[in-house]
C-alpha cells in the first residue's frame, strides 16, 4: 500500500513556522503585508482570494484586497502595482490569475518589484531560480519539494519525470530538482511514448491538468508520485468531484502519493504566506542596508 504525504499536515507545519516568523518580525515593528489584487469576478478566483486572505489572518499576516472590474484597463492596473511597489507598507503584491481578457498577464505580473513577487514569477526572481542563487521561489513548486523532502533524503541520480512544462509549476520543479542533482526529464503534450518515459522515473510530478492522465501502468513498484493537477468531473450520480492527473486508485504499487484534494494545494497556500514572511525579512535586511551604506558614507 503507497504511503499517503498529507499535504494538510504538512501545511499546518509551513504555518506554524510562518507564524514564529511573522511574530518576530512584529516584535521588531514589521507587519507584514500582503496585498491580493482581483480583476473581475471570475467565481474561482474569489475562492481562492478568500482562502488566501483566511490564512493570512491565521499567520498574522495583514491582507489588503483591490478588487477592481473586469473592464479595468492596462494603465489603471499598472498604476496601481507602482502604488503598491513604492508602499514599504506592502511586503508582497499577489496578482490572482487568470485575468480578464485584454490584459497581458505576463507584462502584469513583471510589473511587481522582484522582492515584492510573492508568486516567485518575475524574470528576476526565475532568474535566480535557474541560477540557483536565492530569490522568491514559486508556491507551488517550493510546496512539491517540501512534500518530496518528506520522503527523500538523497536526490542525487534518482530519475524524476515531471509532466508538464508550465512557468508556473513544470519548468521551475524541474530547476529545482536539478539543483538537487536529480536527472530531469521534462515531458509534455507533444512527448512520445509518455507512459514508457514515465515507467523509468523514481519520482513523477504530473502537472498537466489532465484528469486520471497518469495510470497505475505508467508507475513503477516504489515510485513516488506527486499529484499537481486538479480538475472538476462529473460523477455518475451527476454531482461533480475533483480529481488529480493521477488514477489514485491504481497507485498501491507506488512508493509514495499525493492526493486530491489534499496533497498539493493546502502547501501552495502555506508556501504564499512562507514567501510573503520571507518578502518581510528580504525588504527589512535591504533597508537596514541602505542605513548602514548612508552612515559609512558620511
Amino acid at each position: 500500500m503507497a504511503e499517503v504525504i498529507d499535504g494538510r499536515a504538512m501545511a499546518a507545519g509551513v504555518l506554524a513556522a510562518t507564524i514564529t516568523r511573522v511574530e518576530r518580525l512584529k516584535a521588531k515593528g514589521i507587519e507584514p503585508a500582503l496585498a491580493v489584487v482581483l480583476v473581475g469576478s471570475d467565481p474561482a478566483s474569489e475562492v481562492y482570494v478568500g482562502r488566501k486572505v483566511a490564512q493570512c489572518r491565521k499567520a498574522g499576516i495583514r491582507s489588503v484586497e483591490h478588487r477592481l472590474p473586469a473592464a479595468t484597463g492596462k494603465a489603471e492596473l499598472l498604476g496601481l502595482i507602482d502604488c503598491l511597489n513604492r508602499d514599504p507598507a506592502i511586503h508582497g503584491i499577489l496578482i490572482q490569475l487568470p485575468l480578464p481578457p485584454g490584459l497581458d498577464a505576463a507584462e502584469v505580473l513583471d510589473r511587481i518589484h522582484p522582492l515584492k513577487d510573492v508568486d516567485g514569477f518575475h524574470p528576476v526572481n526565475v532568474g535566480r531560480l535557474s541560477t540557483g542563487t536565492g530569490g522568491l521561489v514559486p508556491c507551488t513548486p517550493l510546496g512539491i519539494m517540501k512534500l518530496l523532502d518528506s520522503v527523500v533524503s538523497d536526490y542525487r541520480g534518482l530519475n524524476v519525470v515531471v509532466i508538464g512544462k508550465s512557468n508556473i509549476v513544470g519548468k521551475p520543479i524541474a530547476m529545482l530538482l536539478l539543483e538537487r542533482e536529480a536527472t530531469v526529464t521534462v515531458t509534455h503534450i507533444e512527448t512520445r511514448d509518455l507512459a514508457d518515459v514515465a515507467r523509468k522515473a523514481d519520482i513523477i510530478v504530473a502537472a498537466a491538468g489532465a484528469p486520471h492522465l497518469v495510470r497505475g501502468f505508467w508507475v513503477k513498484p516504489g515510485a513516488i508520485v506527486i499529484d499537481v493537477g486538479i480538475s472538476r468531473i462529473g460523477a455518475a450520480d451527476g454531482s461533480t468531484k475533483l480529481v488529480g492527473d493521477c488514477a489514485a486508485h491504481e497507485l498501491d504499487h507506488a512508493g509514495a502519493v499525493t492526493l486530491v484534494p489534499g496533497g498539493v494545494g493546502p502547501m501552495t497556500i502555506a508556501c504564499l504566506l512562507e514567501n510573503t514572511a520571507q518578502a518581510a525579512e528580504m525588504s527589512a535586511e535591504a533597508e537596514a542596508s541602505a542605513e548602514t551604506a548612508f552612515a559609512t558614507s558620511r
